[in-house]
């Protein structure tokens, strides 16, 4: 895992700065404190102060910035990709939804093959709260505290994080998945992570129907021995079978990709599973 994914310092470019979504959260996200020091963009315009160059190469030349957020159309979601990792990104945050399949499975190879870090496709993002944020994660559910996040839902995660900030348990690090069926960091992926993070304590899943993310963590929660505990929201429940529910790789086939599947495999790595909001609350504020 790159090294930068990890700082709370690092700094931060913004791809599409100077559209309407691109100002709006770049100015979010540098009020949060992140450490934005350019913008992508033909317009040759700044933001609140912070420049504008054409390409990322640029901006890396002028500013020394390590990780991007893309706020892009979804058809400039793959170039911005190529555009950051082949001037030197080490991690992007990609928070377009709709972005097309064949795309994402593009961009993940070139990644994977470029040695840095995707957060995307169809994310809010992630944060390292109380210090930075890469995305749009709303600051009310956000708090320093002790427990990993994991999220491919991002209105699901925000409301489950902001009832246990309530409850005085804020987050070491917030990593929202996203969920479409090609992505570029997996709940897998990141339990190295939080297994060696000496400022975790817990592990927050908010998954869901469709694929098989969930069954895949459980395997690596088996594999790696993950010691810490593990509470995991599955949502969709009263999804139908061939419906896709709201995100693109939530659908279930068959026996596979369901509810009880992923459950059960979650629950054989000795994790906590909860299908509603408020008993996962009360399980993690309990203990």
């Amino acid at each position: 895992m790159p090294e930068t994914f990890l700082r709370a310092d690092a700094p931060v470019i913004v791809q599409g700065m100077t559209g309407r979504a691109g100002r709006t959260h770049t100015l979010s996200m540098r009020a949060y404190g992140t450490n934005i020091v350019g913008g992508v963009s033909p317009r040759d315009e700044d933001v609140g102060g912070i420049p504008v160059f054409r390409t990322c190469a640029e901006a890396i030349a002028a500013t020394g910035a390590v990780a991007s957020v893309a706020i892009v159309p979804p058809l400039a979601v793959l170039p911005a990709i190529l555009d950051a990792i082949a001037a030197g990104i080490r991690t992007i945050v990609t928070i377009t939804e709709g972005m097309p399949i064949h795309d994402a499975v593009k961009g993940k190879h070139a990644v994977a093959a470029a040695g840095a870090q995707w957060i995307g496709a169809s994310t809010p993002g992630i944060a390292i709260p109380g210090r930075m944020k890469m995305g749009f994660l709303p600051d009310v559910s956000l708090a320093p505290g002790r427990l990993g996040v994991m999220a491919k839902s991002g209105t699901l995660s925000y409301e489950v994080c902001h009832r246990l900030v309530a409850r005085g348990l804020g987050q070491s690090l917030w990593v929202g998945v996203g969920g479409d069926p090609v992505k570029g960091t997996r709940f897998a992926d990141m339990l190295p992570h939080f297994a060696q993070d000496a400022g975790t304590d817990a592990l927050v899943i908010i998954g869901e129907i469709g694929g098989n993310e969930e069954e895949e963590l459980a395997a690596a929660i088996r594999e790696q021995r993950f010691a810490k505990p593990v509470y995991a929201l599955v949502a969709g429940q009263a999804a139908r079978e061939g419906v896709t529910m709201g995100h693109a790789g939530a659908l279930i086939h068959g026996a596979t990709g369901t509810v009880d599947s992923k459950s059960a495999a979650l629950r054989h790595a000795g994790a906590q599973v909860f299908t509603r909001i408020q008993d996962l609350v009360e399980a993690v504020a309990g203990a």
